[in-house]
């Protein structure tokens, strides 16, 4: 058997690579606390057997899991919500309020996936999306707090991104579990110890004013770190935070100048969301060719220009 990537951090956080797409793309980040356990985003149902794997190797069993929390219920990030609730049966669900209907009945997240992703490929690429029980959800607003053991974890209502999104704050390292809110890093673009971030405009809830207002609020708490799920451990929190302001007006004024430009405004986007990473990559110094680059911030390339799409139809 395949032994599941898994890369440790301080403080008993681990990041577990789910094997969403490609390796170190999706995280399932875990907190372990005197012999307890929570996880933070599940990656997709196929996930389950790596969660497993991991927490066997680590001495836990399935009923050492106290919570599954999720920063959003974007599939990617909450897909195998469902079969670890099954799997592990002393554990919570920890969602946003705007989110935890959509766990108990998730008929409309499935729906809008296929809207972006098609029918087949969602099923491929998610497997089966299971309902949770109601009285096993607890949803968390703005301040709202969850303990594993003694440790205590504080969730942030982080829109931009989502509304229906939340950052959670380890109380005992101050460092903060991010989801999309504070964008996507690769380690691929790595130069030496430093590391960059790209903002995820992804269909349908992109809102710039929120999102700088999001990042602002994770950096006011200065952590040390923050965790992104795609994918890791970040340090340099002022430097990202300055990037991810700058990135986010780069999308919101690509997407703002070709507001008229009619039926060529989807292919327009596409090419202006690639010309913004051409040039982070130039101003960065990434070392990656443009096919390279293409190659790993090409699908969110797609997506980001269809999020700049759906917010222009939105008209806000």
């Amino acid at each position: 058997m395949k032994i599941t990537p898994v890369t440790d951090y301080e403080a008993g956080i681990s990041a577990i690579d789910s094997g969403y797409v490609r390796p170190m793309f999706d995280a399932v980040h875990l907190i372990v606390e005197s012999g307890r356990a929570a996880l933070i985003d599940t990656g997709t149902s196929h996930s389950l057997p790596r969660v497993l794997d991991a927490l066997t190797r680590k001495g836990l069993a399935p009923n050492d899991v106290d919570w599954v929390m999720l920063t959003h219920v974007h599939l990617d990030h909450a897909g195998g919500a469902g079969a670890m609730m099954q799997a592990f049966p002393n554990a919570k669900l920890a969602v946003h309020p705007r989110g935890g209907r959509h766990m108990a009945d998730p008929a409309r997240l499935v729906e809008g996936t296929i809207a972006v992703y098609g029918e087949n490929a969602t099923k491929k690429l998610y497997g089966d999306i299971l309902p949770i029980d109601k009285a096993r959800i607890v949803e968390m607003p703005q301040g709202a707090t969850a303990r594993l053991a003694e440790r205590e974890f504080l969730f942030l209502d982080t829109p931009g991104h989502a509304r229906h999104h939340l950052c959670i704050v380890d109380g005992r390292t101050g460092h903060i579990f991010t989801g999309d809110t504070f964008g996507l890093s690769y380690r691929e673009l790595d130069d030496a110890d430093r590391q960059y971030v790209f903002p995820s405009t992804t269909p349908v809830q992109f809102d710039p004013q929120a999102l700088h207002q999001s990042i602002d609020l994770i950096a006011s708490h200065k952590p040390g770190a923050v965790y992104v799920t795609h994918y890791g451990q970040l340090g340099d929190v002022p430097r990202l935070a300055q990037d991810m302001h700058r990135l986010v007006d780069a999308h919101a004024h690509l997407a703002l100048k070709l507001r008229d430009a009619g039926a060529q405004r989807p292919r327009l986007l596409h090419e202006g969301v690639k010309q913004i990473v051409l040039d982070e990559a130039q101003r960065q110094g990434w070392k990656l060719s443009t096919p390279e680059l293409m190659n790993v911030l090409g699908a969110d390339v797609e997506l980001n220009a269809q999020g700049l799409e759906a917010w222009l139809q939105s008209g806000k």
